[in-house]
């Protein structure tokens, strides 16, 4: 971050503090999703799963060592259309405008940049750059320190949001689904978050904003190896005191549909019972949480609808809609069920 960039930081860091600490407030004494409007459905039907499956003795009681909610990021709980992923947004960062960087990166890296600009211009990606965004965030941060990283990206997510006025990159998370997660905590529910961004990159972007440990983030995953490593396999090689462990500029595994579910399975080895998604992407995550569950479950699915806080999607809101209508799942309008969508003082921009 340049200097020009560090006054306007703290305003919206500032800002921000003060909008959070009003909302607390204002939700004191208010009922559990006070953020969503009176007669939302989904609000009226989650209350209602969580009062039945916390009532001990009752038929659908959960033990508590069960409840388990995953959650997508981008598009469920932060913003995805500002105008792209804030993953493809970094790594346009880091090639065009990096001073530090942009001189080295690779021919792929600048092939990537330009497909996230296209992307920019038409409003439409094409097909595999999720998967191609991924290698080239690894390679572009290849030998970076796991905690010089998560310093770069806490960086980047302090500059001003190019769509909203009044908040940053980073303040960009739906306040209402963020308030499903501290109500669900509430009622003794483990959270975790299972999204297709870089794991790194999305501890950077939660931490202070989401109550989940780090632990708690599933994600896409880079290889990581000591400095002295090389190119020897870990089974090969040991970690010594005076080493340090870097990124090793290889993707390991795209965290994206069926690679969703097995991170699931792998890291938190238990069936999860709620889900929270917004794309077909999370169509995978959803039926593994609704397929031959024992308990009573639930599948929510944001939908992009609103086109005037939020630069939101008819068409894609639509389809989503009809696959809720097709497999049962609860449609989370963003125009019709949310109060608020960024909070008191954010409001949609025109581009520059």
């Amino acid at each position: 971050m340049n200097a020009s960039q560090i006054l306007p930081a703290v305003r919206y860091r500032f800002i921000h503090d003060m909008v959070r600490e009003q909302e607390k407030k204002e939700q004191e004494g208010a009922g559990p999703l006070s953020l969503w409007k009176q007669d939302a459905p989904a609000a009226k039907e989650l209350i209602s799963y969580i009062e039945a499956v916390t009532k001990e003795g009752g038929e659908d009681f959960i033990p508590p060592r069960n409840r388990i909610a995953v959650f997508d990021l981008d598009g469920t709980l932060f913003c995805e259309t500002d105008p792209v992923y804030f993953e493809y947004r970094l790594l346009l960062h880091r090639v065009r405008d990096d001073e530090t960087y942009r001189d080295q990166a690779s021919e792929f890296e600048k092939s990537v940049a330009q497909k996230i600009e296209t992307t920019i211009e038409t409003g439409t990606a094409p097909e595999g750059l999720d998967l191609e965004n991924g290698q080239a965030i690894s390679s572009a941060f290849a030998g970076f320190r796991v905690d010089e990283f998560a310093d770069y990206v806490r960086r980047y997510r302090e500059q001003p949001a190019l769509g909203f006025s009044g908040m940053r990159i980073g303040d960009a998370f739906f306040r209402p689904m963020i308030q499903v997660i501290d109500y669900l905590k509430q009622n003794g529910f483990f959270i975790y978050i299972c999204s297709g961004t870089d794991r790194m990159v999305v501890r950077s972007i939660v931490e202070d904003e989401v109550d989940v440990a780090p632990s708690q983030v599933i994600g896409t995953d880079e290889v990581l190896v000591t400095r002295a490593q090389g190119e020897a396999d870990g089974a090969e090689c040991a970690f010594e005191g005076n080493d340090q462990l870097v990124l090793g500029g290889k993707l390991l595994i795209k965290n994206l549909q069926m690679n969703k579910v097995s991170g699931i399975a792998h890291e938190i080895g238990l069936q999860p019972v709620l889900c929270f998604g917004n794309s077909p992407g999370d169509y995978s995550m959803a039926n593994y949480v609704t397929a031959g569950n024992r308990y009573r479950t639930g599948v929510y699915m944001v939908l992009c609808d609103d086109l005037e806080r939020e630069r939101g999607n008819l068409q894609k809101a639509e389809k989503m809609a009809a696959l809720c209508r097709q497999y049962g799942w609860t449609a989370i309008s963003m125009k019709n069920d949310w109060r608020t969508i960024y909070g008191d003082g954010v409001s949609k921009i025109e581009y520059a």
